[in-house]
């Protein structure tokens, strides 16, 4: 071997840094206390034992750097920088902007925290654009990994782990394990679930996960053919099922399938023209979007506060704004009927909802109003009656169930349990909250998987089991109850589920195997079963196999 030369062969305790203070030479010493006091001098707060490497290069407009946390040969750090104590930024990594970084963190080699963007409209040259920096968050005890890029405007929730090559674009949740361009959450990193619970079966046949597993490669492998098969070249927009009449949800289903299933958006469509389609219509006085074939004065006749239109139109609310975001847009216009609905408002028109006898349809309203609020806050501004909404949840619940509203003769806890997943998934679920009786909505929601009326064999409909999924998954991140019999439940759905994929077509909405009538396979039912797939697989610790997520109205995590 040659004789070394002077150069980075000294550098080796500038690369693995968290060795530094053991490993340096007296002389690497002393420079880097020479590097650590200029810093300070020109404004920077360093704790004790920090390193900054003189190959690093670091030009902060202000810098925070905790007790014992380095940054390593050939970083690049500009900007606003607060770095937590025991925090690392790796060899090549890249932390520019406005960035918040917490204790305990790990960014690999390669990585770019990016707090800052620039704008590209069409009415100047790229470079003479200017920058804004809304700033990226990243709570403590998080590790990203190699190779991973997180855009402006992102927090990282603590605890959290980002797979080497992840692309970050969205707010990560605590307790997060997400991985893939763009970066999507696959498991609870609490979850320590062993493989002995996958009930694998003895006779040589796959475990659930396996057919999960096999199942969305199919999907995948079908994506093109059922979207295919319900575009309507007439209307120039999608249906349903083929022959059906076009309609908003249809087309939101498309994007939202696209999206699952790795094709980015329906081939038979452009981007712009989805956004146009969604958007074109939507009645500035109040905020809501009408059916495709409907007129801006009929969707807009006088609603009240207590239906907010009526029908398929409260939907498209969820749908027409859950594909918007898909797409990386927005509505026009606000909700301005929802965000009317101040204080003493709110109150009686979630009394006049139907709790009684028809909780579904309570919950429905609920959903709407709940999803209108996201809306208007995340891209409004407008704060609205979300704690009026909240609040009265809180108080009005029945403690002894759970849920809001009350069993009927004529089909037991249907009510009040698809009502729970409706309400629930507006406001607690899309907000982030916990809900307020989980074990007992856990105890209502597994009564009613009893009722043969609904879940006999070729029985279930994809409302049906989506309003038991969703609650045990919810009210299953707050409390271990019942966890084995939660576990065992969503295991006999899967081969259920799995067998009534129709190749090239997708699911029907109805489990039934006549694929007549609810059960013809259909853009709805494929969308909702998929997403129930996902369910059911993280229930049982196993939703990495699956290789989605549900990013849309179906998504897991908060927005």
């Amino acid at each position: 071997m040659s004789d070394h030369t002077t150069g980075l062969i000294d550098a080796e305790p500038d690369f693995n840094t968290w060795a530094f203070w053991s490993t340096a030479s007296a002389e690497q010493q002393q420079a880097q206390r020479a590097r650590l006091h200029a810093l300070a001098d020109g404004g920077a707060h360093l704790g004790e034992n920090c390193v900054v490497s003189e190959w690093a290069a670091c030009y902060p407009d202000s810098l925070t750097l905790g007790d014992r946390s380095y940054l390593a040969a050939f970083s690049y750090v500009t900007g606003d920088i607060e770095i937590g104590a025991n925090s690392t930024v790796n060899a090549y990594a890249v932390v520019r902007g406005t960035i918040r970084i917490g204790d305990g963190v790990r960014i690999g080699a390669h990585t770019a925290l990016l707090g800052f963007d620039h704008t590209f409209a069409p009415d100047r040259p790229v470079h003479e654009q200017p920058v804004t920096s809304t700033g990226i968050s990243i709570g403590d005890d998080v590790y990203i990994g190699s190779h991973v890029s997180v855009v402006d405007g992102v927090t990282i929730g603590a605890h959290s782990v980002i797979g080497a090559g992840s692309v970050v674009t969205k707010d990560v949740p605590e307790w997060s394990i997400v991985v893939g361009n763009p970066a999507r959450r696959i498991r609870d990193r609490r979850d320590r679930s062993d493989r002995s619970d996958r009930t694998d079966s003895r006779d040589g046949s796959s475990s659930p996960s396996d057919a999960l597993a096999q199942l969305a490669d199919r999907a995948r492998e079908d994506a093109s053919t059922l979207l295919a098969r319900c575009w309507d070249e007439t209307d120039g927009t999608f249906s349903n099922t083929p022959g059906a009449d076009p309609t908003v949800r249809a087309l939101c289903d498309a994007v939202e399938l696209a999206d699952l299933l790795g094709l980015g958006v329906p081939e038979q469509i452009g981007r712009e023209e989805i956004v146009e389609t969604l958007t074109r219509s939507q009645d500035p006085a109040t905020g809501l979007i009408p059916q495709l074939r409907s007129t801006i004065g009929q969707a807009a006749t006088e609603p009240t506060a207590a239906d907010l239109g009526g029908g398929p139109i409260r939907y498209h609310l969820l749908c027409a704004g859950y594909a918007l975001d898909l797409l990386g847009e927005r509505f026009t216009h606000p909700i301005r009927v929802v965000d009317e609905l101040r204080g003493d408002a709110m109150i009686a028109a979630l009394e006049q909802q139907p709790w009684s006898e028809r909780a579904w349809g309570a919950g429905d309203w609920v959903d709407s109003v709940g999803t209108a609020l996201l809306w208007n806050r995340a891209w409004f501004g407008l704060a609205g009656p979300l704690e009026t909404l909240i609040g009265w949840l809180h108080l009005n619940v029945d403690r002894s169930s759970g849920m809001w509203g009350s069993p009927q003769p004529s089909d037991g806890l249907r009510q009040p349990v698809n009502g729970f997943y409706r309400l629930t998934r507006g406001t607690f679920a899309q907000f982030g909250l916990p809900l307020p009786q989980p074990e007992r909505t856990i105890d209502t929601v597994l009564a009613h998987t009893r009722d043969d009326r609904r879940f006999a064999p070729g029985r279930a409909t994809a409302c049906d089991v989506l309003d038991i999924a969703h609650p045990l998954w919810l009210a299953g991140h707050q409390t271990n109850h019942r966890r084995s019999e939660v576990r065992a439940w969503a295991a006999a759905q899967i081969p259920r589920l799995v067998s009534a994929w129709r190749p090239g077509a997708g699911f029907g909405f109805a489990q039934r195997a006549d694929a007549r009538g609810d059960a013809t396979p259909s853009l709805q039912g494929t969308e909702m079963w998929l997403a129930i797939a996902w369910y059911l697989a993280d229930l049982l610790g196993e939703s990495g196999a699956l290789g989605y997520e549900p990013r849309g109205v179906h998504r897991p995590w908060a927005r």
